[in-house]
């Protein structure tokens, strides 16, 4: 903490201080075989001394309580806390004495002090005390401002102040990625898989007290980072969930739009919020630290201007037997379209009934679902092709293959 001092001689003292929890004492062992010229002098040495840990006292870290002896490192997301004392070094009663903490950072000065009010008079070698805290929001330098004004007994009118400068550092490295979920071959639905990697790069270990995703109005979330084990949730990452210095762990998400959304396709085309995490942990003592991203975005898969996907298909079928599908169409785009379905044979699937029928009208975000009848001639996974879509209006026209795959077997086989 960088201190500039005031060169003019002032009635009272401004003593500023960090207030943080101590830390476990450690010391350096020292220790030899048996065998060696101090025997066994160094090794009781050890058990003799209080600061050590009994049955392990040659582990580096103690049983004992130390003192901060210099600032440390205060991390983003921790609360920073500081004693502010005005003491009356002088022989004489000082009056109208005001005392002002703000704190400084790149974008914003923010008041910290706890009461605005002025205090009537100090007597001498008395103090004024004051606590301060502040949840630091962001990185970079900080700038700590501390301002004493007062009145002598002759009426004139005193101010200094002192500045105390530290830095807010970066305690996690927070990396996100993506994954539009598949329901076969060549389309997508509309959840969303969000992986998040957390590394810790502070120097000391880290307790991951909480992990979560707060997902926006659209979507709801389902957290993948637990397994049922005996009727009971246990995390993947263990009972004891330590992140250790430069470790990076995995958090897995899904993400699913609601359903008032989810009938509306044009709601989630293009860029939509996905949500913000929501991050809590524990250092050293106990020390609390709490992060949260920005709003997280992520680019909705592209459906064209046409959505064909499957709501309803048997897992097998028999050969040269038909079966039925349901399949549901959505209009993405922002006009209207009419629509014309065309049903083309492939070597394997062959389609059940008119081929170029009308299927009228179909304004923007609107869905119409379409039962359709086919079947296979051929054994084996067998994909659902030949669906083509024709808008009158633009001339325009859209294919889908690999619509689906469907189990075929001989008649004869007995279905499980």
């Amino acid at each position: 903490m960088d201190v500039n001092q005031s060169k003019q001689e002032h009635l009272l003292a401004l003593k500023v201080m960090r207030l943080t929890k101590p830390t476990l004492f450690t010391n350096i062992p020292v220790t030899c075989e048996e065998r060696d010229l101090p025997g066994n002098l160094f090794n009781q040495l050890m058990k003799d001394d209080p600061s050590t840990v009994k049955g392990a006292e040659t582990l580096m870290l103690g049983e004992m309580l130390t003192l901060p002896q210099n600032f440390g490192n205060i991390f983003l997301g921790e609360t920073f806390s500081s004693y502010i004392s005005v003491h009356n070094d002088s022989n004489q009663v000082v009056k109208d004495i005001l005392v002002k903490a703000d704190l400084q950072t790149s974008s914003q000065r923010l008041n910290l002090s706890a009461s605005s009010a002025a205090v009537a008079e100090l007597k001498p070698d008395c103090c004024i005390d004051d606590v301060i805290h502040h949840e630091v929001k962001e990185i970079g330098t900080h700038i700590l401002v501390c301002a004493v004004s007062y009145t002598t007994q002759t009426g004139e009118k005193m101010y200094f102040r002192k500045f105390f400068k530290f830095q807010v550092l970066k305690p996690l490295d927070v990396k996100t990625k993506f994954y539009n979920a598949e329901s076969d071959l060549s389309s997508v639905t509309d959840e969303v898989f969000l992986e998040a990697q957390i590394q810790n790069i502070t120097t000391s270990p880290m307790f991951m007290e909480k992990v979560s995703l707060e997902p926006s109005m659209m979507y709801s979330v389902a957290e993948l980072n637990t397994v049922d084990t005996v009727g009971k949730s246990e995390s993947t990452f263990g009972a004891r969930t330590y992140l250790q210095p430069m470790d990076t762990r995995q958090y897995l998400y899904c993400l699913k739009p609601k359903q008032e959304f989810a009938e509306k396709a044009g709601v989630i085309k293009g860029v939509t919020v996905i949500g913000k995490l929501d991050i809590v942990w524990k250092t050293n003592l106990g020390e609390r630290g709490r992060l949260q991203t920005s709003q997280l975005q992520r680019m909705a898969p592209g459906y064209g201007d046409v959505r064909l996907s499957l709501e309803t298909i048997p897992d097998t079928v028999n050969l040269e037997e038909p079966f039925d599908i349901t399949c549901k169409i959505t209009n993405c785009s922002e006009r209207t379209m009419d629509l014309v379905l065309e049903m083309c044979n492939t070597n394997s699937i062959h389609w059940c009934g008119v081929s170029g029928r009308q299927l009228g009208k179909l304004h923007p975000s609107s869905s119409l679902h379409l039962a359709l009848t086919l079947l296979s001639s051929v054994q084996g996974l067998q994909s659902v092709s030949g669906l083509r879509l024709t808008d009158t209006f633009l001339k325009r026209t859209y294919e889908y293959d690999d619509i689906a795959q469907v189990c075929v077997v001989s008649s004869g086989v007995k279905q499980s």
